[in-house]
């Protein structure tokens, strides 16, 4: 063997993957398996395996994995696993494996990498390419002045939306997937009530509105094919921000229009979007742009991140850490918006 190819073949033999996975959602024995067969095909060293836990949602397993002087990381499990890993793996230099798994698979869906075959995304990640992406950092405050920082890779809510997740049963979720949110969206409507706050884009101005929801996205995308914020981009190293702010059951109408008629539908064909050019200003749904997002309110109001809810906040300040992670794709995949 030359000395070119001893090297490489020492090279590979000393790299280590680990996979963070949550034993709900995935086949455990099957998954491990498929990873420990592609990394010794790829002529890695034997993987790590973490299960989550209720009390580690797969932040701690990462933070054990870097440790372990691991090369790639792999994640399977639902959105606020893939959350969890991401926001540990951020600005570390370790690149992630989203291996789809859960109900809604947001950031995947985002990144238009293969939901329906995990083998894929397995093997990407020894034979792949990559990928720079954007994650958020929501720094949120609680009315007793406690604190706590966490990562986004879709988007951070406060209001409707947050209860929405808050009120989806946990049991109807399981039985028929993301469509369970529509009966969380159904029981939060009912009594849902608009509150004041106050936010600030950047260094600009301070705004103060009356919203049923404000909405930090990192991407906009989510399941059914419906554009939340259709311009919302996980490489453009930007935050979207969507204050919504409907008046009666007309103005959820509109703001349904917005989303899924306009946003996910007619701007999708030049016709379409010479329809919306036209159209008059819509004041249901505003949308915004910065790096630097602040939000307070009084009282409390409830807040999600990726679709797993944190309580109730006074303020949260949202910023985005650009170019943070590299993500493993299949290669040849098509380019990222």
């Amino acid at each position: 063997m030359s000395d070119a190819a001893s090297t490489r073949a020492q090279s590979a033999d000393a790299r280590r993957a680990a996979l963070v996975y949550n034993p709900i959602k995935v086949d455990r024995r099957r998954l491990r398996a498929q990873v420990t067969h592609f990394a010794k095909l790829a002529g890695w060293r034997h993987p790590l395996f973490f299960e989550t836990t209720p009390d580690d949602l797969g932040d701690g397993a990462t933070a054990r994995a870097l440790e372990a002087g691991v090369d790639a990381m792999l994640v399977a499990g639902g959105d606020g696993t893939v959350r969890a890993v991401a926001h540990a793996l951020a600005g570390r230099g370790v690149p992630l494996s989203i291996v789809p798994s859960g109900t809604g698979n947001l950031l995947a869906r985002n990144l238009f990498l293969p939901l329906d075959d995990p083998e894929k995304m397995i093997r990407a990640t020894f034979e792949g390419e990559l990928r720079t992406i954007d994650v958020g950092l929501a720094r949120i405050v609680r009315a007793d002045g406690s604190t706590t920082e966490q990562g986004f890779v879709v988007m951070a809510g406060m209001g409707l939306d947050a209860a929405m997740i808050a009120n989806t049963r946990p049991e109807l979720k399981k039985a028929v997937g993301w469509v369970a949110y529509v009966d969380g969206a159904a029981r939060s409507l009912a009594g849902a009530k608009p509150f004041r706050l106050v936010y600030q884009i950047d260094d600009h101005r301070l705004h103060t509105s009356k919203v049923h929801s404000m909405l930090v996205a990192n991407c906009g995308a989510l399941p059914a094919g419906i554009a939340l914020i259709p311009d919302a981009s996980v490489t453009d190293g930007i935050l979207d921000v969507a204050v919504i702010q409907p008046t009666g059951w007309f103005g959820w109408i509109g703001v349904w229009r917005k989303v899924w008629w306009d946003n996910s539908v007619l701007r999708r064909f030049r016709a379409g979007r010479r329809v919306l050019e036209r159209r008059g200003r819509d004041t249901s749904v505003h949308f915004r742009r910065g790096h630097r997002v602040e939000i307070a309110t009084s009282p409390a109001q409830p807040v999600e991140l990726d679709g797993d809810e944190f309580g109730e906040a006074v303020e949260m300040t949202s910023r985005v850490q650009a170019g943070a992670l590299q993500v493993f794709v299949p290669a040849g995949h098509r380019t990222l918006p």
